[in-house]
């Protein structure tokens, strides 16, 4: 498998170069089968409903119906959604906005400048354009840029955009505040299952928790009614906390057989559960397909911090959610084991973590 992950199949094309070229046209190697192009009579049907927005400030409050309430709704939104927005999450709003439009900069500088970073199937960290290598698979209209955070091994500065000039500064600020949020939401996930705090955190490798960042630039569409930002896929990790665009709507959840377009709200956080920790609660919680329209008018910028086990950690089904009467759903695997998946293959619904059910 490593073989194949060395260099990308064909030679690579930045989306922003084709959305700059003028082209009225998508081409065809971006559009997707009709079953899985977006459907705008599902938004209109669909436009109430919305994922659950919470306030975190409840879990500090005197009050124990505010806490047990607050508690409650991250539960109900874990086991029903897999996603929820928060609010007063502790991160400073200014770094949110200061964070987002410094990496705006970056994908608007001049294209030789960004190729300096470009990135390989092996290690995925740099600026790429694609996902999986299968050859002439069909693409998504997004590029994007892929670091890691954590563990401090193997955070390399080098590898880290040097413009614009307060890039590397204000992305180690804003990884080192979302993970602490990260670990604050994991202690409630692991009180709610009726584990001990940091059992998840502690499960997922304790210090040397990895974190990545992946920043999401989905320029202008001249046909958005064909294609996607990003096909649908449920994350391989386990915590994703992202931050969205505050002006342009692009992502979606899946909620039985529609999609529900999430209407950002300035200033908040969205959460969701990743594959490993569907696996390590026994799929009390879930994670939940999603996917990335595009379109015609404007461009749109996302920040995703992905927290994830250690590589070389097993991850199961938490023993003590393991009983006669719901036995072990899933099969052992590293995350190591378990990535190679996405990076061979690219999104793919949940058919990752569908293919390490246990057998009944």
């Amino acid at each position: 498998m490593s073989e194949l992950l060395e260099y990308w199949p064909e030679p690579i094309i930045r989306v922003q170069s084709l959305a700059d070229s003028g082209s009225t046209v998508v081409p065809d190697r971006y559009i997707k089968p009709p079953s899985q192009r977006p459907s705008t009579t599902i938004d209109t049907h669909l436009g109430d409903e919305e994922i659950p927005l919470i306030d975190l400030s409840g879990l500090e409050s005197d009050d124990n119906d505010i806490r047990s309430s607050t508690l409650n709704q991250i539960y109900e939104a874990c086991t029903e959604w897999g996603f929820f927005q928060v609010t007063n999450h502790g991160v400073n709003p200014e770094l949110l906005r200061r964070t987002r439009e410094v990496w705006r900069g970056f994908f608007h500088l001049p294209a030789e400048l960004k190729q300096e970073y470009a990135n390989t199937p092996k290690t995925y960290e740099g600026y790429g354009s694609r996902l999986g290598v299968q050859k002439g698979a069909i693409l998504d209209w997004s590029d994007y840029y892929y670091l890691h955070l954590l563990p401090n091994s193997v955070k390399d500065h080098k590898k880290w955009p040097a413009q614009p000039i307060s890039c590397r500064d204000e992305t180690e600020e804003y990884g080192k505040q979302l993970v602490n949020l990260s670990r604050k939401i994991m202690k409630v996930l692991s009180k709610n299952l009726g584990l001990k705090e940091e059992n998840i955190w502690e499960s997922f490798g304790g210090e040397d928790i990895g974190a990545t960042l992946r920043v999401n630039y989905y320029p202008k569409c001249p046909q958005p009614d064909l294609t996607l930002g990003l096909s649908s896929h449920s994350d391989p990790g386990g915590m994703t906390l992202l931050l969205p665009d505050e002006h342009v709507a692009g992502l979606q959840v899946r909620r039985g057989d529609n999609w529900i377009t999430i209407k950002p709200v300035p200033g908040t956080i969205i959460i969701n559960i990743g594959d490993q920790i569907e696996v390590l609660s026994n799929a009390i919680y879930k994670s939940v397909e999603h996917r990335v329209i595009v379109n015609s008018a404007k461009e749109r910028v996302s920040l995703a911090v992905f927290c994830n086990p250690k590589g070389n950690l097993l991850i199961e089904p938490a023993k003590e959610l393991v009983t006669p009467d719901r036995p072990a759903g899933y099969e052992p695997m590293t995350f190591d084991e378990y990535k190679l998946y996405m990076r061979s293959k690219g999104p793919l619904g949940k058919s990752q973590v569908e293919s390490l059910k246990s057998p009944r």
